[in-house]
């Protein structure tokens, strides 16, 4: 099985455009396209009431695109509210991998932790490995606080060490003591939507490109999210962050497209970023020799600024949530960030 290392609901490095829409970017999957073809009401077509507390949803199966079955889902959010735990799914899969006795942890990841291909210590079974991945991935459909550890680790399938395999089993461990956590999609969520960009620079320890974390949120609620390793060196923080925001821009326009599909209709959607340098580019038709070096396909949201299709705005380190996408964190930020996702226990 070939793990993709960046992550939408189903593991899609980012939601594929519509064919009417003014974005078109190789990085995109032409082939799961959305038409849309007409105009549905607020009450859409998803008539499955039987969602229960720890029910596993598999949203990937179905033959509509998926992250269209997570708008429906989230616009039928505006009249029933939805709490999405996997807990069952979590205990299967630690007797699965016998790690039922094993120690929780606070954090998925150590802030120490330095995985790289050529780490020192023995090659373990990469089909055992590969498994645990597997499952993980499939967690993190209901599992954002474990989007950038499962990623990080899935970079080393073909030849995984021990050390490897020691932090997939402290994610395992770390999943083990928040069972009780969950997706909590609130009854009478608005429908604003905004959306979070953050990158750490130069944090892979093999190649020096930096990650990309975007996560969407309609109203209070998560929509969609995905950590991903970008595809060229960023030489400046500045660059790294502008290219996540360009992602984000590409999200926000493919949201804006499907959302008329349900006869919703927003204007220019917020994009939050916690870097100036990124900020004053997206606005500045000037290109400075500094930035010239920048990819020409990422300044298209200079042009979607510019026809006020979404909006820079910016937002303190510390409150970006997408930053729980792109590197690991110390108890109390990662705890903070992951109650912005929006996870939490049921509320009764």
């Amino acid at each position: 099985m070939k793990v993709e290392e960046s992550l939408n609901v189903t593991f899609d490095e980012t939601p594929p455009m519509s064919k009417t829409s003014p974005l078109e970017d190789d990085d995109l999957v032409e082939e799961d396209a959305i038409e849309v073809s007409k105009t549905r009401p607020l009450r859409n077509n998803l008539e499955d009431n039987s969602l229960e507390n720890n029910e596993i949803i598999n949203i990937k199966e179905s033959k509509s695109h998926p992250l269209e079955n997570v708008i429906g889902l989230q616009i039928k959010q505006l009249e029933d509210g939805i709490f999405f735990n996997q807990s069952k799914y979590i205990k299967e899969m630690l007797k699965k991998f016998g790690l039922e006795d094993s120690k929780p942890m606070k954090t998925p990841i150590s802030t120490e932790t330095k995985l790289t291909k050529d780490v020192e210590g023995e090659s373990v079974d990469n089909t055992k490995y590969r498994g645990m991945i597997g499952s993980l991935l499939y967690l993190t459909t209901s599992r954002p606080d474990i989007m950038f550890s499962v990623c990080l680790c899935a970079r080393f399938q073909e030849d995984p060490k021990t050390s490897h395999l020691e932090a997939v089993k402290r994610i395992f461990r770390y999943v083990k003591g928040t069972m009780h956590l969950g997706l909590w999609y609130p009854k009478g969520s608005g429908i604003e939507t905004i959306v979070y960009a953050d990158s750490d620079h130069a944090r892979d320890y093999v190649d020096r490109k930096s990650t990309s974390g975007i996560c969407t949120f309609m109203g209070c609620c998560l929509t969609s999210w995905f950590s991903k390793k970008q595809t060229a060196l960023a030489i400046s923080t500045t660059e790294a962050e502008y290219v996540s925001a360009g992602k984000a821009c590409q999200q926000a326009l493919w949201m804006k497209q499907a959302l008329v599909d349900y006869g919703i209709r927003l204007d220019d959607i917020p994009i939050m970023c916690d870097n100036k340098g990124a900020i004053d580019l997206s606005k500045n038709p000037v290109q400075h020799s500094r930035t010239k070096h920048i990819e020409i396909r990422h300044h298209f949201l200079r042009d979607n600024v510019q026809k006020g299709n979404i909006s820079i705005e910016k937002v303190s380190s510390e409150d970006n949530i997408a930053d729980i996408l792109t590197k690991p964190l110390k108890r109390e930020p990662f705890n903070y960030l992951r109650l912005g996702l929006g996870m939490m226990e049921q509320i009764d």
